[in-house]
């Protein structure tokens, strides 16, 4: 919106020279964050009290789990992801370019996913259960949803005439201009990418301040890859594929990691609200939309391999068992598993996050290893 508003007021620079700043990615990007950060805090302490007011005794915790969350996690709020979807919308709209179709799409999934999350995390606590909405019917709405986006990135999105295709195309690291264009197929392609990253997010959310962190550093690595795929100049010395427009989505990472930040004031451990499904559920779909929209898809289960970790790790509990009636890990997802060796929490969760910025650092490096 501000930037908009930096267009009708260029003529007047001369008086106000600072308005100029509004016309940089990265100033614009900067701000985003800073301002998701002061929205997710300012939301913190009220919105708390009035969830606890709300949900009583809060979300429901499994009873065949860790024993201690039992006792040390119950009565914890959920839905603690509105105060991320409040500050990631807000400053979005406050902060990028309103004309770029990257940018609404990105709003577009994560709002619908974290509506989707809400319904999830509505029906856990009215129902007290840790069942909330069908596998099924999620699955069908979220295969809906990323459809859309990519049929409409794919008709709206910006070509890039150095490679015909592009948005049916995918981009492979490390190869300097191969490209694996597969038509329309792109779009079943695309949406296993966004479905699966919101559901891999979804179940790394176990342990306080777990999931967020990760989030966030996935984040600052495709903001950093949009900035630099949606600006020619770096994409032709980075030898990636240059995409138009899509640097615009920077702004939207900036948010994220804000509003990210803001909400791990409160969810550090110990957590006084959980994300639950309506932040989980948005912030996966949103990592995922925006690896389809940078032409990075592979990138991210480099970057997100964490989160592509605790979902095979969920997998191969369920095969082995339904196969051989065993399990692979004392409890899935496997984050449970090494709090079942004896590893304390906060020693699971920071060894994750370590790995977290190793597998960023290796993501960032297939821009250059070409």
């Amino acid at each position: 919106m501000l930037y908009l508003l930096y267009e009708r007021l260029a003529e007047y620079k001369a008086w106000f020279p600072a308005i100029n700043l509004l016309k940089y990615l990265t100033f614009r990007t900067a701000m985003a964050l800073f301002t998701a950060q002061i929205i997710a805090v300012a939301m913190g302490s009220r919105f708390i009290r009035w969830m606890r007011a709300k949900q009583g005794r809060g979300q429901p915790i499994r009873a065949d789990g860790i024993a201690r969350h039992v006792v040390e996690k119950a009565g914890t709020p959920t839905m603690g992801g509105f105060m991320i979807l409040a500050g990631v919308v807000g400053a979005t709209l406050l902060w990028a370019d309103l004309r770029n179709i990257y940018v609404w799409v990105m709003l577009m999934v994560t709002t619908a996913f974290g509506v989707l999350g809400f319904l999830d995390d509505y029906a856990k606590v009215t129902k007290q259960t840790t069942a909330g909405v069908s596998s099924r019917m999620k699955l069908v709405f979220q295969f809906i949803v990323a459809v859309v986006a990519i049929v409409i990135l794919i008709q709206f999105g910006a070509r890039s005439p150095e490679a015909p295709g592009l948005s049916t195309s995918i981009a492979f690291p490390i190869f300097k201009r191969f490209l694996l264009d597969i038509g329309w197929f792109y779009v079943a392609f695309g949406a296993v990418v966004i479905i699966g990253s919101s559901n891999a997010v979804n179940l790394t959310d176990g342990l306080d301040g777990l999931a967020i962190v990760p989030v966030m550093i996935a984040s600052a690595t495709f903001g950093l890859i949009a900035y630099l795929v949606g600006n020619y100049v770096f994409a032709q010395y980075l030898q990636v594929h240059f995409v138009p427009g899509v640097g615009e989505v920077a702004v939207f990472c900036g948010s994220i990691i804000g509003a990210g930040l803001g909400f791990l004031w409160y969810n550090a451990p110990p957590a006084k609200i959980f994300m639950g499904d309506t932040g989980s559920l948005a912030l996966g779909g949103a990592l995922g939309t925006v690896a389809v929209a940078t032409k990075h898809e592979i990138v991210l289960a480099i970057v997100g391999g964490l989160f592509v970790l605790e979902a095979v790790s969920v997998m191969v509990q369920i095969a082995s068992f339904k196969l051989t009636g065993k399990r692979v890990f004392r409890m899935a997802p496997i984050h449970h598993h090494f709090e079942k060796l004896g590893w304390a929490e906060s020693t699971v969760v920071i060894r994750f996050w370590i790995i977290s910025v190793v597998l960023a650092l290796i993501g960032l490096a297939t821009l250059k290893l070409r």
